[in-house]
């Protein structure tokens, strides 16, 4: 069974995300500041993770979706809850098992007696940041429920489309050391990611951070107690969006996108390169970045930036290449030196 917990003057090409409107009068800047911010907030409760808040943040203003991958004990599932705090929106935990069924994910159809009549009883999937806790230990049939709620927005069942909330917002986790009893995830669904973060073990000054936070009485499973407090919501991600819309990319920065994952596509040690959704996702993640960064045009640094979480695991590595130490970061950072980059 599902085990869920709830919580509350130059040429340039503009390319549109079909943001939806804007609900009150958040203006850009001001979604700027408070999304910035969150950084600041999420640290009262996790430490030395400011890379991951703002993968997050990205993958929240972009509708897509992040993986996270970290050995047991870096804070996954901490850092997800916080986000989901300090943005105060509803987030839901879902245990990965062997034995999870799609239906405890999506929802099901229960008949109710009294009434003679089947109803939709709706799954954890229905909540604004789904925490897809070691999204590899449960088999393909479940870990494919979420293809359609990452891909529409929306559940189908028993042929009825119901919409989910806005944001929408997967968070899946792996352990990257484990592989007894998982079902690695398929490249399809792989590159419904936009982002993969990797969490790595804490630096030694953070470390004794931590630990003096719990020595001092630090609870992880109380975030208010902790002083975590929203700093922004879903007006301010829906303002960002439409921000982001207006973000420009000239044609050269374009090209260079192209050319990037058109040469991991040719890399010898590659069997799988990035395919053109990975292109737009590379695209999208450094305009968000960009706009985040206060600026309204996407730099080349942009593109370089992002690269490696989002192309990282759109790319699969020969087996006779990986025998000899090649991994998916080293090839995509070789095709980063290799591609000339406009000026």
């Amino acid at each position: 069974m599902a085990s869920v917990t709830s919580s509350e003057g130059t040429d340039t090409t503009v390319v549109t995300t079909g943001a939806g409107d804007v609900s009150g009068s958040v203006t850009g800047d001001e979604a700027r500041d408070a999304l910035l911010a969150l950084r600041r907030e999420v640290a009262k409760a996790v430490v030395g993770h400011d890379a991951a808040v703002t993968g997050l943040v990205i993958a929240l203003l972009s509708r897509r979706h992040v993986l996270l991958e970290g050995v047991p004990g870096v804070a996954k599932t901490l850092l997800v809850r916080a986000v989901a705090a300090a943005l105060s929106l509803e987030d839901r935990r879902v245990q990965f098992t062997p034995d999870l069924m799609p239906g405890d994910v999506t929802g099901s159809l229960v008949y109710d007696s009294r009434s003679a009549e089947f109803s939709f009883r709706p799954g954890p999937v229905f909540t604004n940041l789904l925490l897809a806790d070691e999204i590899n230990r449960t088999p393909p049939k479940t870990q494919a429920s979420l293809l359609e709620a990452m891909e529409e927005f929306q559940v189908s069942v028993d042929g009825v489309p119901r919409p989910l909330p806005d944001p929408f917002v997967v968070a899946a986790t792996q352990n990257p050391v484990e592989y007894e009893g998982t079902y690695p995830l398929p490249e399809a669904q792989l590159d419904r990611f936009l982002l993969k973060l990797v969490l790595p073990l804490p630096l030694r000054d953070d470390e004794i951070r931590m630990l003096g936070r719990h020595a001092e009485g630090f609870d992880p499973r109380d975030l208010a107690g902790a002083g975590v407090r929203p700093v922004a919501g879903p007006e301010h991600l829906r303002a960002g969006r439409a921000a982001v819309s207006r973000v420009t990319a000239r044609p050269e920065l374009l090209a260079y996108v192209v050319d990037l994952c058109r040469a991991t596509r040719s890399s010898p040690s590659l069997r799988l390169g990035v395919s053109p959704r990975g292109a737009t996702a590379l695209l999208l993640a450094a305009r968000c970045w960009a706009w985040l960064s206060g600026r309204e045009y996407v730099t080349p640094d942009d593109v370089q930036a992002l690269a490696l979480p989002v192309l990282r695991h759109r790319v699969a590595v020969r087996a006779e290449a990986e025998l000899e130490g090649v991994t998916a970061d080293g090839v995509v950072s070789g095709v980063l030196g290799a591609v000339p980059v406009p000026r």
